[in-house]
């Protein structure tokens, strides 16, 4: 019997590592697909190879804080790691069918405090809790502020600079496609680091496999996850909210990458989808006004943010009465 259990948890976390490449992961090429840098094919290539380098080297912070921060440690057992990790999954692979880049790191805390309450609400690290849900509110504005900023200000500097000192426009379009292709490396790195805790960090607190080799297998399925399904996501983040150049889509990238990984240094677990979508639209509104915000696609995004973590939180905790 505690073989099945150890099967049944593996495959739940392979599933949401799965559909974390697919949603969150894709969302680190996003901005490079927009602006035909990368085929789909390359995107999700790059994504499945530097998340599993995050994962392996900088992964190990988060999982401490998903596998016995905000609840203490010996609270969630393999049971319950299952139902946490599985609730999240679930969530996030409708998100997935519905091609909406959700927060997976939102969906795995939600389904780690709705266990939390389901053992009593004191046991939860409101404190931490606390300073992750700012972690949540700050990044995307944030994100957001940057990239309005260096598109509205930055932009033409670059543009006249790069005019002075290329020596042809081929030069130029070498050099940018360069960045770019290194920026997104950085990016899918960092979603390695930060999100690979989603799908083994409660079976790490619950004593069901070291936080290294936890790490090695969430990076792993991260990657699969990305060949597998990202292409989906790719198209939203990458076509339906604005148009991108070059220049554009590395400020993006490299904004919401350096976010994403001073996270992971932390150990807070945020949303790559969250902060590169906010820096798309920051893009967008200096590009285009701010009337890009209300678009459907950017509705429909937020909607997705706020309901992630209750939908995961609520399955958890319905899970775990029922069993």
């Amino acid at each position: 019997m505690i073989e099945f259990t150890l099967i049944v948890a593996f495959a739940v976390a392979l599933f949401m590592g799965l559909n974390i490449g697919g949603n969150n992961a894709a969302a680190a090429m996003g901005a490079a697909y927009g602006a035909k840098v990368r085929t789909k094919y390359q995107a999700v290539l790059l994504i499945g190879v530097f998340s599993l380098l995050g994962a392996m080297f900088s992964g190990g912070e988060v999982i401490k804080t998903l596998g016995s921060g905000i609840l203490p440690k010996g609270t969630i057992l393999l049971d319950g790691a299952i139902v946490a990790v599985g609730a999240a999954g679930v969530t996030v692979f409708l998100a997935n069918v519905l091609r909406i880049p959700v927060s997976t790191s939102q969906a795995a805390v939600g389904a780690v405090v709705g266990i939390g309450f389901f053992y009593g609400a004191s046991r939860i690290n409101t404190p931490l809790l606390g300073y992750i849900v700012s972690w949540w509110v700050v990044t995307p504005i944030l994100a957001w502020l940057l990239a309005y900023l260096m598109g509205k200000y930055l932009y033409t500097n670059v543009l006249i600079w790069l005019a002075d000192h290329a020596e042809s426009e081929a030069s130029i379009r070498k050099s940018l496609n360069v960045l770019l292709t290194f920026s997104g490396c950085y990016v899918a790195y960092s979603a390695g680091a930060n999100n690979a805790a989603n799908a083994v960090g409660p079976f790490v607190g619950a004593g069901v496999i070291p936080s290294f080799y936890g790490a090695v297998f969430g990076g792993i399925a991260i990657g699969f996850g990305a060949l597998l399904m990202g292409g989906r996501v790719l198209d939203t983040v990458g076509n339906e909210i604005c148009e991108l150049c070059v220049i554009r889509a590395a400020f993006v990238e490299i904004t919401s990458a350096i976010i994403v990984h001073v996270a992971s240094i932390l150990g807070v677990p945020v949303s790559l989808g969250e902060i590169v979508a906010a820096g798309v639209i920051g893009i967008g509104c200096a590009n285009s006004g701010m009337h890009i915000v209300k678009s459907d696609t950017v509705k429909k995004i937020v909607i997705a943010w706020v309901v992630s973590p209750l939908l995961a939180g609520t399955l958890a905790f319905g899970l775990m009465n029922l069993i």
